[in-house]
């Protein structure tokens, strides 16, 4: 078992410090308060159809997920506690909340794992898509009345969604994508997306991860994910990871997401040639 936990962390703490270099800017069309603060309660946007419109700035509702990974003891154990941001109220009816270094880190009696997925690992190369909304660093979410696009800051990651009545394609008629073929449909005011022929971990070792931790999924797998925007500050999103091949059952997760609509995202580089495991000599 090989696991590359502890330099996905830094590079993950690291980044924290970064937050107040994210470029500014006041957008005249926010929902404001007296104070100029953003009313997070605000309704909902729509789009010219009646449908709600997702675009926006979104962060990661912040301390949620947030855990002690066993595998990071001792690695700082020499250093002082550092400081938690406190994690927000869980609702009652929601699935386990996903955290980043470990899907299912909530989840009561843990991953349904089959024998073929007892094998982690993880690298600093193109994100497991469900990572992507797990992890704490911000998305740019653009919207039409065909596709939504997702620029997500961590890895530079860009995703489609096609909302424009396409069906998905079937499993392993296209060639398969690093984040899947994604359809959307509406039901209500849910935006369900759909998502298939993906890279999964028997592709390579740097495919079809879900975590940092290194939970797998195959090229068997399908997402379906719930988006819906409540307020004008939040977006929840349920995913159900299934996966035969690698989950004895389907299993959901949420994850929440909180608008950030005065910072733009900044470019993210970490690939192939990144030469943290050389120079400090982990392996």
């Amino acid at each position: 078992m090989r696991t590359l936990g502890p330099i996905v962390a830094i590079v993950t703490l690291c980044s924290v410090p970064l937050a107040a270099q994210w470029p500014k800017y006041q957008s005249p069309r926010v929902p404001r308060d007296e104070k100029g603060a953003v009313r997070m309660d605000a309704p909902t946007p729509r789009m010219a159809d009646g449908k709600p419109d997702l675009s926006g700035n979104w962060v990661r509702v912040r301390g949620e997920g947030a855990f002690d990974p066993p595998e990071l003891r001792s690695l700082f154990a020499n250093r002082p506690p550092r400081a938690q941001v406190p994690a927000p109220p869980v609702d009652p009816n929601s699935p386990p909340i996903a955290a980043f270094w470990g899907i299912s880190a909530f989840m009561p009696g843990g991953l349904p794992l089959t024998p073929w997925a007892a094998n982690p690992d993880a690298n600093c190369l193109p994100m497991g898509m469900p990572q992507f909304h797990m992890h704490g660093q911000p998305r740019k979410v653009m919207q039409n009345s065909s596709v939504i696009a997702i620029n997500y800051e961590a890895n530079y990651g860009l995703r489609y969604i096609y909302i424009d009545g396409r069906a998905l394609p079937p499993q392993g008629s296209v060639q398969p994508f690093w984040y899947g073929y994604s359809t959307g449909r509406w039901d209500g005011d849910t935006l369900v997306v759909e998502t298939n022929n993906l890279r999964g971990a028997e592709t390579s070792q740097y495919d079809g991860w879900l975590d940092v931790r290194g939970s797998p999924y195959s090229e068997q797998a399908r997402f379906t994910e719930r988006i819906r925007r409540p307020t004008y500050g939040k977006l929840e999103i349920d995913m159900t990871i299934d996966d035969p091949k690698a989950y004895t059952k389907p299993f959901t997760v949420r994850v929440n997401q909180q608008i950030s609509p005065d910072e733009e995202i900044i470019e993210f580089i970490c690939a192939e040639n990144q030469q943290f495991r050389r120079r400090v000599k982990v392996d």
